[in-house]
Parts: C-alpha cells; structure tokens; sequence
C-alpha cells in the first residue's frame, strides 16, 4: 500500500510538473516585444517576441508618430485599436495600411481638429465614409482613424474603455491599447460578405484567451451574447484542445457544454478550410506575418 501510494505521489508530481512546464513554455511563447529601442510594460511582458521594426517602414511611423504627437499635445485620451492592438495580444504582426485612435465621443473634434493642425487631410475626399462613428484622415499615404462608436453604432467609447486599457511602450511611445474585452466585443460585429475580423478574434482567444474577463464581456454583450457564443462554437472546432484550457464558468455562463482534448492540438485542415491563407498565428512561424 505504502509503495503504491508513493507510486501515486510520484505520478501526480510528474504531471504538475509537466503542466508548470507546459504553461512556462506557454507564457514564453505568448511575450511582445515592440522593437528595436522599445519595450513592454509589465502587464504584456507575457507575449512571443516579435520585432515591429521588420513590418511597419520607417516612412509609415513616421507619419504614425507625427499623429500619435498631434492628438497628445491636443491633450486627447485615445487608446490604440486594429492591427496594432492585435499585434499586443498576440504578439503577431499583420499588415495595415492605417491605426486607429479610439477616443470618448465628446474628444472627437478636439482630435480631428489636432490631426488637421498637423497636416493630415480628410480622407472623405478620396473615398467618402460613415461620419456618424470615424473620421478617417490622410498624410503621406497613411490612414489615421479616430473612432468613437462602432460601425452599427451598437455601443460608443465609454470611460470603461480607459480604465481597463494597457500600456505599452511602442519605439519609445507610451500608448494605451483598447482592452481585450472590447476589442472582442466590436470585432464580433464584423461578418460582411467582403470583410471578416473573426479571425482576428480566434488568434486572441488563441494567445490571451485565459487572459479576457468573459463575465465583463458578456455583460457588454447582454442580448448579443448569441455573437460570442457563435464564435466560440467555431474556435472549439478550430482549437478543441485550447478551448479546453478556457474558464469552466465561461461554458457555463454561456450554456455551452465544456470541450475537452489535448491543450496544444489544433486541427489544420479546419484551420485551412476557412481561408488557405497564412492567417493562423498557431500554425505561421514567428517570424512571419500574418496574412488576411
């Protein structure tokens, strides 16, 4: 009895060591780093490397800086959004052709105003857009949006936005990033013929899942929870082991039976049977950007 006990003692520290093993290969592979000259606050230091300086040009960030300069000294709160936000959740790089500044609907002309001081022209002129929620500006060929709503105008930034927003420290720029939760919640919205941002949702689940505080976004949510539930049920037949590493009470709150499997298997065919693209972080090599 005494050795089969011992035995059991044995096995059972094995797997925890395993499972620590496991979820310190995880945090490693998980870590962002912005860059040359750049680092990361604490609260993201957790993400795979990945070096910006290799994917957005010198002449890009230029631009992007010179905006990101107009709207502070216009003393303008905004929170960093899009490709940028990905790349601080996932750690991976996808190319934009523009950064998006979310900021409380009453800062909006504030900022409009700082960005036209600074030589960014509206971009309506070239390709008109939906004013009731962006307003979408032009320097050198670069796009700076400045948001205050979604699209469907569903839900507007609020202060809650700001408060559980992270920083990040970008080529020298402290920013804040839109928080996981509401970037989820808006990219759900994103299911037209010619534009899904779906995918952008399964690489976050895919990186920071355990990270996201669900019970806050299904409150966001409230009647359009079916949305979340929805993208979930496709990310489980993605990941099912992944999906298994997610909070119980999120399957319970959400009425969804609890998957189970390998925490590290993901199925590629289904992976390619969405778009046979490079789109997947899981399956691209850390080097390489993503593909939409």
């Amino acid at each position: 009895m005494a050795e089969r006990l011992s035995t059991v003692r044995n096995n059972s520290t094995a797997r925890l060591g395993n499972r620590l093993r496991y979820r310190t290969r995880t945090r490693h592979r998980i870590a962002v780093e912005f860059g040359p000259a750049s680092r990361v606050s604490p609260n993201l230091s957790e993400r795979s490397k990945f070096r910006w300086a290799g994917a957005i040009s010198e002449t890009e960030w230029r631009t992007y800086r010179r905006a990101i300069q107009a709207v502070r000294e216009a003393h303008v709160p905004f929170l960093l959004g899009g490709g940028f936000a990905l790349a601080t959740f996932t750690g991976r790089w996808r190319d934009t052709k523009d950064i998006d500044f979310y900021v409380n609907p009453n800062a909006r002309l504030a900022a409009i105003a700082a960005l036209k001081k600074a030589g960014f022209s509206d971009y309506y002129k070239t390709r008109p857009y939906d004013r009731r929620w962006i307003y979408r500006s032009v320097r050198s060929g670069v796009i700076v949006d400045i948001i205050w709503s979604m699209a469907n105008r569903r839900a507007r930034v609020d202060g809650m936005w700001f408060e559980n927003a992270r920083c990040a420290v970008i080529r020298g720029e402290e920013l804040k990033v839109v928080p996981i939760e509401e970037f989820i919640w808006s990219k759900l919205y994103i299911l037209q013929r010619d534009h899904c941002d779906w995918t952008d949702i399964f690489n976050v689940i895919y990186s920071s899942g355990r990270e996201v505080n669900w019970r806050h976004l299904i409150e966001r949510l409230k009647q359009d929870t079916p949305l979340l539930r929805a993208a979930l049920t496709v990310y489980t037949w993605l990941c099912p082991g992944n999906a298994s590493q997610l909070p119980a009470d999120l399957w319970t709150m959400l009425g969804i039976p609890k998957p189970g499997g390998d925490s590290r298997k993901v199925i590629r065919k289904h992976v390619r049977f969405l778009d046979s693209r490079a789109w997947f972080a899981a399956l691209q090599s850390t080097k390489a950007k993503l593909q939409v």
